[in-house]
């Protein structure tokens, strides 16, 4: 992986090289995320703690990017650029740098639960296998999304928001059922329904981060629809 800012702090620097230097930035720290994401989930389905407890490590590396990449981006804001795709793209890539690093806090809070969990003897349900292995696809096609710039990619991550909250309401209320049949013990199942709940937030924030795609493209605003979302309208004045 290059190193971080790579050209950026030339003197002879302009917006655009140090826009492209951000760009590439972003999307790695997306696939660093993408790794510590798959690495917390792969721990929780195996109950690793080998691997649960590498992703403090990660997560830490994550946090130092955000922060570099937030203090590079506000002062390309106050370089004179007056074209709106180029301004789009900074704050495209100061919105997008802080839903990685809450994706990251996510799989930082499914590690925390795995170390937590060290004795656990019960499997993990098949259905939130399914889900999170799901919810890995987003984070991945958002990321391919923002690398290319792709619209219609970023749409069918949002089309697939709601299956991800089906898989969730199924997930607690039959965790709640096997409790109540005493099944399943409180431990596990609020162990369970903890994990669920971040995976869920893990794919809320690829929405978020492909909105920023969509509307860095269109300029069109599709978040804060209550209608859900299926394709981009001009939004009201």
């Amino acid at each position: 992986m290059d190193a971080l800012g790579a050209g950026y702090h030339s003197p002879m620097a302009t917006f655009h090289d140090r826009l492209a230097a951000l760009e590439h930035d972003i999307v790695h720290q997306g696939a660093r995320v993408l790794d510590l994401c798959t690495l917390a989930v792969e721990s929780y389905f195996d109950l690793d703690l080998a691997k649960a407890a590498r992703i403090e490590t990660l997560d830490t590396e994550v946090d130092r990017v955000d922060v570099e990449i937030e203090k590079r981006s506000v002062p390309l804001l106050g370089m004179g650029q007056t074209d709106e795709h180029a301004i789009r793209s900074v704050l495209t890539i100061v919105k997008c740098n802080n839903e990685y690093e809450r994706i990251a806090d996510c799989g930082v809070n499914i590690a925390e639960r795995v170390l937590e969990e060290r004795t656990r003897q019960l499997r993990v349900p098949d259905t939130f296998r399914v889900m999170a292995n799901s919810v890995i696809g987003m984070l991945r096609d958002t990321n391919r999304a923002l690398l290319k710039h792709d619209a219609d990619l970023a749409r069918q991550v949002l089309l697939f928001d709601d299956t991800v909250d089906r898989f969730k309401r199924e997930i607690l209320m039959n965790a709640q059922e096997q409790v109540a049949a005493g099944h399943l013990s409180v431990h596990f199942a609020f162990g369970l329904m903890s994990v669920t709940k971040s995976v869920e937030r893990i794919a809320d924030h690829c929405t978020n981060v492909c909105e920023q795609v969509i509307y860095l493209e269109s300029g069109l605003i599709v978040r804060h629809r209550p209608e859900g979302w299926s394709a981009p309208i001009e939004p009201k004045a």
